[in-house]
């Protein structure tokens, strides 16, 4: 019975510090389906999902989703704690409990009560080890509380920052992409002189923002539950959308800015296709068309006006078509175990944003001052007085 309390404490220390070791120091995916944090986002999410969907009011849904993930951090690391403390108490239980406490029987309570104050570090002296062994497995956890308690700290700011970068990109595709983000009004607000370099950059920021969030989420899933500050706003949205506007740029737009395009979709698709890996999903299948035949040519009809150049052929649609299977599939999966709804190709009651409102001023402006367009012609104006 000894020997079997002894490998069952061992084997408890060696899975939750083998799991933290992969959760937070390891710059990889974590491999295995029985790691303990996977089983532990498992059993927390479905059940926290099954009851937030069920608020009918969206601002308090989103709230409650929002909660998830920082309270999951937390309790993940006091899941390890409390695994440690217990796999060095039945140590000290299979050791015969070797300890001196003069104020009560001794027993498997005594062992866990060291145990908790060893990895803490408190160092009370209420109860003191009386073998050899004992001592050295109690400087042995206090190294290793001490430890984690560092770790920890360091693990906080590393996992804020990248959320940051994350929701400094996100916030800045507001002003160019709509709340929540589309293709369609994308493309519109890139209708200007010159546009086609403006995009062309902004596809390319979005490329390295794709690669950064590839190398963060993986290395730290539970990031994937941290959500935007804002309701229409989500990762699994932005890059859905930077995945709709570099599917129509190549199969149906003419420009410069297709290049570009090529390359942010290979690297945002391999975003989603790994973080849906991540977790176990597999593509949906016999999706509802985001984009039918209709809703496309009113896509394309939406981009004529804003003075876009589309390609029209007969095979276009079957093109974009074809690049929307490559990645709509895994969107859809991440989207409904996330609970982060999908954006639309085209808003169909576009909401007031600061874009809309800076670009009405800036048109009256336009209209009321037709004045001269260049320094030479200013000067001009200036010596006929």
């Amino acid at each position: 019975m000894q020997v079997f309390t002894m490998l069952s404490g061992i084997l408890c220390l060696m899975v939750v510090l083998l799991d933290a070791f992969q959760t937070v120091i390891l710059p990889r995916r974590a491999a295995g389906r029985l790691r303990l944090t996977r089983i532990f986002y498992i059993l927390t999410w479905i059940p926290w999902r099954f009851v937030a969907v069920r608020i009918h009011h969206p601002r308090k849904r989103e709230t409650a989703l929002s909660f998830y993930g920082p309270l999951s951090l937390i309790f993940l690391l006091v899941v390890w704690a409390c695994g440690m403390i217990f796999g060095f108490s039945l140590i000290y239980y299979a050791l015969g409990t070797p300890f001196t406490d003069v104020s009560r029987r001794i027993g498997y309570l005594t062992d866990l009560y060291v145990s908790g104050t060893n990895f803490f570090t408190l160092g009370l002296g209420d109860v003191t080890p009386h073998a050899l062994v004992a001592r050295v497995l109690t400087i042995c956890e206090a190294g290793t509380g001490f430890g984690f308690l560092a770790i920890v700290m360091g693990y906080f700011p590393v996992l804020y920052g990248a959320f940051s970068r994350r929701e400094v990109s996100i916030s800045l595709l507001d002003a160019r992409a709509g709340s929540p983000p589309t293709a369609a009004e994308l493309m519109r607000r890139h209708s200007f002189d010159g546009a086609e370099n403006a995009l062309a950059s902004l596809l390319s920021e979005w490329e390295r923002w794709s690669a950064e969030l590839l190398e963060s989420h993986i290395s730290y899933t539970l990031l994937c539950y941290f959500r935007s500050q804002h309701t229409n706003q989500s990762w699994i949205g932005a890059l859905t959308a930077i995945l709709d506007t570099s599917a129509l740029l190549i199969a149906g737009v003419q420009g410069h800015e297709a290049r570009q395009a090529q390359l942010t979709f290979a690297m945002a698709r391999h975003a989603m296709v790994d973080l849906a890996q991540v977790f176990s999903l597999k593509p949906r299948q016999n999706l509802p068309d985001r984009l039918p035949r209709e809703r496309y040519e009113q896509l394309y009809q939406l981009l004529c006006q804003s003075g876009v150049s589309v390609c029209r052929d007969g095979a276009s649609y079957e093109r974009l078509r074809d690049l929307r299977a490559l990645y709509e599939g895994y969107a859809a999966s991440l989207s409904e175990h996330l609970c982060m709804p999908l954006p639309p190709w085209m808003t169909e009651h576009p909401h007031k944003d600061n874009w809309l409102a800076v670009a009405k001023v800036r048109d009256q402006a336009e209209a009321a001052n037709p004045g001269p367009n260049t320094i030479a012609e200013v000067i001009d104006r200036h010596h006929e007085f």
